[in-house]
């Protein structure tokens, strides 16, 4: 099973969804306080299991409606994901992978390790 691990930043809070051997599959953005940290964790819970894939890779590429993740490449070349709330707002992202079958393989690990994943706070 898959956990949120929220840390403090420089900045604010923030969360990383690691998987069960411990990789981290998704992250988000830095939050003001620990109630819109956790706002961000329930929201991943609620929309990753039913979150569209939309591939961007892909000419002419189908537009879904949000929840969705969205599959790009970056100004490296390398695939990544954003998942994106019922209401557009990106909620957590990926790192860059090298191939796309790995990008995939991160959302599926996010559809399945959020759903049931505890909150921890990490500690300094």
């Amino acid at each position: 099973m898959g956990k949120f691990v929220i840390k403090n930043t420089k900045t604010g809070i923030k969360f990383n969804l690691k998987a069960t051997n411990g990789q981290v599959v998704a992250s988000s953005q830095v939050y003001k306080s620990m109630k819109t940290c956790l706002n961000g964790t329930a929201s991943v819970v609620k929309n990753a299991p039913i979150a569209a894939l939309e591939d961007q890779t892909v000419e002419g590429y189908a537009k879904q409606k949000c929840p969705k993740f969205e599959v790009y490449v970056d100004k490296k070349g390398e695939y990544r994901f954003r998942l994106k709330a019922i209401n557009g707002q990106i909620i957590a992202v990926s790192e860059g992978y090298v191939k796309i079958a790995s990008c995939m393989n991160g959302i599926d690990s996010v559809r399945k390790n959020a759903v049931d994943a505890p909150v921890e706070e990490e500690e300094e």
